[in-house]
């Protein structure tokens, strides 16, 4: 099975300091949902992991993430693409939880979730917890410049040898690209 794990706020929609509490906050970033089609139509399975302190910190429920989660369902549709499935830590930073990125436990979730070794698997982010939670786990990291990930890249911290991006489309592109060669 192909398959490529995506950060959400920042990656697919737009980020917000202030958090992103309710459907209307949540915008698709230009070429976002079009790049989860774009993987779909090459045969990758598309799951979204992401950190959702705000639940934690009480600024929206489960209903109100779901309801969210609903419309980038919807639009992923929309577009022609499919997202398989939505793995979330609902935990503040300071809790002591294995979920919570930079801890790679999101990602070893969806390892047994879909009986696979990530080692084949993308993994695109835009803060650096994204690229350290992914390499804990073993996927293959890639950096986008959306969202965080332009100050990630500035603050000097990411590693040489993780891929950088523009944007999902740019990396869902490469992706692509890279697969093709590989079995060519």
């Amino acid at each position: 099975m192909k398959l490529v794990i995506l950060d959400r706020d920042g990656v697919i929609n737009f980020d917000s300091d202030q958090f992103i509490k309710n459907p209307r906050e949540w915008e698709p970033i230009p070429g976002s949902l079009e790049a989860i089609a774009l993987l779909n139509q090459a045969g990758y399975r598309v799951v979204v992991a992401s950190n959702q302190s705000g639940i934690g910190r009480g600024l929206f429920d489960m209903g109100m993430l779901n309801t969210i989660h609903a419309k980038m369902h919807k639009l992923a549709g929309q577009a022609g693409g499919r997202i398989d499935a939505v793995f979330f830590c609902p935990h503040t930073a300071d809790s002591r939880c294995q979920c919570r990125k930079p801890k790679p436990g999101l990602f070893l979730d969806i390892a047994a979730r879909f009986h696979l070794d990530l080692k084949d698997v993308h993994a695109v982010g835009d803060a650096l917890r994204d690229i350290q939670a992914a390499r804990k786990a073993g996927a293959k990291a890639m950096l986008v410049k959306t969202g965080k990930g332009q100050r990630t890249l500035e603050s000097g911290e990411l590693p040489d040898d993780v891929p950088v991006y523009d944007d999902l489309l740019a990396a869902a592109r490469a992706i692509v690209g890279d697969a093709g060669r590989a079995t060519a």
